[in-house]
């Protein structure tokens, strides 16, 4: 047996500095190509047979900012990739950014109004376009950027762009395949209106802000019968019925009765009508029933088949109705209502309330329920299903996209990590409408429809001459639903498709369960018979340390840049993920970024630390005593932990168990009780202690690395060759028990 003393790499001299490790990490990854599965596959570090492990990047805005919400995000799921990858797994990961269509318009515009004075129309299209691209282009590389800093290893060379030419293809064969099975239609129904973008918006994309209102009670004339509540005083003079609920005594004799009234210089025909939608202990039991301005009332007016629909206000949240109301605004038209009530001596009562007002997510506007002629999925309609793998869905069977949305996750085919979203997913595809995918904007996949007259041909190129575009953009949602296929390749039947479809997991945050990864199960559903993916993983929004909503109002907001430049993405991506409960908001500070900052040198300095004591021996096998067993069942018992926990998808679990065992287990225990033996002149207890501390530090590296890449692989880079497995701790072989 030999006995020969390592050399401490000069680089230990000096403590950890994540800012001159962090790129050289980082580059060193990307230009080994091993974010790549197929390249790994080559290089025979991955089996080509391998269990494969895939999941899309949720597509952050590509002019947007890391904030520390989509930093959680990419911390997640970098966690995941890396774990699996080192696990021999093929493993894919894709990367990509939105256009966020409106919201980029909407900067665009605003940008050339402040600068130039002009409007969109004054540009026209093909020019604003042009300007949309620039931007684009100019602030793509920015986010991008802001995604290696946190450390994701995405595969960039299969980088995707929602707007990109591979994209565009994909979209336009879904609209026409959906037209073609009579599930696009166009039709007038009622929209949510979003007067300041001048744009259809989705149920989705309204953000409900509590807002003081005055709730009125009146009626709508001296004899008639019923009184009615309602804080929008306005949309009165487009009432067609008034509905009760059918069990309410109080108004059962006038249950089909007609009153020809003038209400506010405007002539009403009222129908009462019986309704179980209507809420008895809500304002009087009675409401008064608008079908061109609400949906509820919209779709009492189709159950009781009511024709007319007078719309009142327009596009510019003005109205249009005859009389002295004309051309006012809502807010306007309604304390004029309320003057005529108050002077007719029908209003009955005035009190104060709280409600949620609907506003536009991407432009602050008041949405206006509205009927428009729009292009819509029909979610109810029933086509033949060519092919499924979706249990209960048979190939070859009549079915619909609700059914494909509802199967997919019953038959346990897609499962959430969190019951309670289970549910809420759930409930949403139980109360499902239409789904609206046009949008009156200029930046987006536009309508492959074509007009001329009366005729209308779906197809991609014009028809000829005089033939005119559908003017809309389709929904950013209707391309994004198609993401974890179009990414790989859909239309073509490639390689890539056969192999990562269904993708393992799907991770993103809960607010936008409904917005994209519902819409995503209907697509893959629809035209690959597939889910696209197995697991739903949710995460909460990051608070304050305080607890509260980050904001700008409240001015808590931490940039996770300046935390990465401040004290490393380490630090950042650990205190982003521990105590974080799946599903479940967390706490963000930086004094919690700092402490794990700590941690980091502290990795450094353990590792120093075994490096200095470093002693090779020849011997194949060491015979370790009882200490050293109990020390070694101990890291046997966190890798076992580690491993529950991941595959449980606790990944706050999996990052407590390891900090612990390198802190307080490695570090105040083992090492510890090591020093005196690595400084006696027992030569085999000195040989045998060293190894151990050289087994658990390479172990323990192993475990880290998934949630602090970079100081792992820094030391990793250290490390005298017979005590690693892998050039790059990145590939290096997941522990085992």
């Amino acid at each position: 047996m030999e006995e020969k003393s390592s050399q401490l790499p000069e680089i230990f001299l000096k403590p950890y500095d994540a800012q001159a490790h962090e790129k050289k990490c980082y580059e060193m990854w990307e230009s080994s190509g091993l974010f790549n599965p197929d390249v790994s596959v080559e290089k025979g570090i991955t089996q080509k047979d391998a269990e494969t492990f895939s999941m899309v990047l949720p597509p952050p805005n590509v002019t947007g900012h890391l904030h520390m919400g989509s930093a959680l995000m990419l911390a997640i799921e970098d966690m995941m990739v890396r774990h699996a990858r080192m696990q021999g797994k093929r493993t894919l990961w894709i990367p990509g950014t939105d256009s966020a269509a409106i919201a980029t318009q909407a900067r665009v515009e605003k940008d050339i109004q402040k600068e130039e004075k002009k409007t969109r129309h004054d540009l026209g299209r093909e020019e604003l376009l042009k300007r949309i691209d620039a931007f684009v282009e100019k602030n793509k590389s920015h986010m991008i950027g802001q995604m290696r800093a946190m450390g994701a290893s995405l595969d960039w060379s299969r980088y995707a762009y929602t707007m990109d030419d591979a994209r565009y293809d994909a979209v336009m064969e879904a609209f026409i395949q959906m037209h073609a099975a009579g599930l696009i239609y166009r039709g007038n129904r009622i929209v949510n209106w979003d007067p300041k973008g001048q744009t259809t918006i989705s149920d989705d994309e309204i953000v409900y802000e509590e807002r003081k209102a005055t709730l009125y009670t009146f009626k709508y004339s001296k004899d008639f019968p019923i009184p009615v509540s309602t804080t929008r005083l306005e949309t009165k003079v487009g009432d067609v019925a008034v509905a009760v609920h059918p069990d309410d005594a109080r108004y059962k004799e006038f249950v089909g009765k007609e009153y020809d009234v003038m209400f506010c210089d405007v002539p009403l025909h009222i129908t009462i009508v019986a309704d179980t939608e209507v809420d008895p202990e809500f304002g009087t039991g009675a409401l008064g029933v608008t079908p061109a301005h609400s949906h509820v009332d919209w779709e009492i007016a189709d159950r009781h088949g009511i024709t007319n629909r007078p719309a009142v206000i327009n596009e510019y949240a003005k109205m249009t109705v005859a009389g002295h109301l004309e051309g006012m605004k809502v807010n306007e038209a309604r304390e004029a209502v309320a003057e005529w009530l108050r002077a007719e001596d029908l209003l009955e009562k005035e009190e104060e309330i709280t409600q949620n007002v609907s506003t536009a997510e991407r432009t602050g506007g008041i949405v206006e329920p509205l009927p428009k002629l729009q292009w819509w999925i029909d979610v109810d309609k029933t086509f033949t299903l060519p092919h499924s793998e979706i249990p209960g869905i048979e190939s070859g069977s009549e079915t619909t996209l609700k059914e494909i949305m509802r199967s997919a996750v019953k038959s346990g085919t897609i499962q959430f990590v969190s019951e309670r979203h289970e549910r809420v997913y759930m409930n949403w595809i139980d109360n499902l409408r239409p789904w609206c995918i046009s949008r009156q904007i200029w930046f987006g996949h536009r309508i492959p429809v074509w007009h001329k007259d009366e005729e209308m041909k779906v197809q991609v190129e014009s028809p000829g001459e005089s033939w005119e575009q559908d003017p809309d953009v389709l929904d950013t949602w209707f391309s994004s639903g198609l993401w974890t296929f179009s990414t790989l390749g859909w239309p073509n039947e490639t390689d890539d498709l056969k192999t990562y479809h269904p993708t393992t997991l799907i991770e993103s945050g809960y607010d936008i369960l409904f917005f994209w990864i519902a819409r995503m199960v209907l697509m893959s559903g629809f035209f690959l018979g597939q889910v696209p993916f197995k697991t739903v993983y949710l995460h909460g929004l990051v608070r304050d340390g305080q607890g509260r909503k980050i904001s700008k109002s409240l001015g808590n907001n931490i940039d996770p840049i300046d935390m990465i430049e401040k004290y490393g993405t380490d630090a950042v991506r650990l205190s982003l993920v521990t105590n974080m409960v799946p599903g479940s908001d967390s706490r963000i500070s930086e004094d919690k970024i700092r402490g794990y900052k700590h941690f980091a040198n502290k990795i450094w300095n353990i590792s120093r630390f075994v490096l200095e004591n470093r002693t090779v021996d020849t011997a194949k096998e060491t015979q370790w005593d009882d200490a050293d067993k109990r020390d070694l069942a101990e890291l046997d018992a966190t890798i076992t932990d580690v491993n529950g926990h991941m595959e449980s998808h606790r990944i706050d679990l999996a990052v407590d168990a390891v900090y612990h065992y390198v802190w307080h287990t490695f570090a105040d225990e083992v090492i510890e009780r090591s020093k005196d033996a690595l400084k006696g002149d027992d030569v085999s207890a000195r040989i045998r202690t060293s190894r151990k501390l050289q087994h658990i530090l390479t172990t323990s590296l192993k475990l880290l690395h998934p949630f602090m890449p970079f100081v792992t692989e820094a030391v990793w880079q250290e490390l005298p060759k017979d005590m690693k497995d892998a050039e790059l701790l990145m590939v290096a072989k997941w522990p085992r028990t």
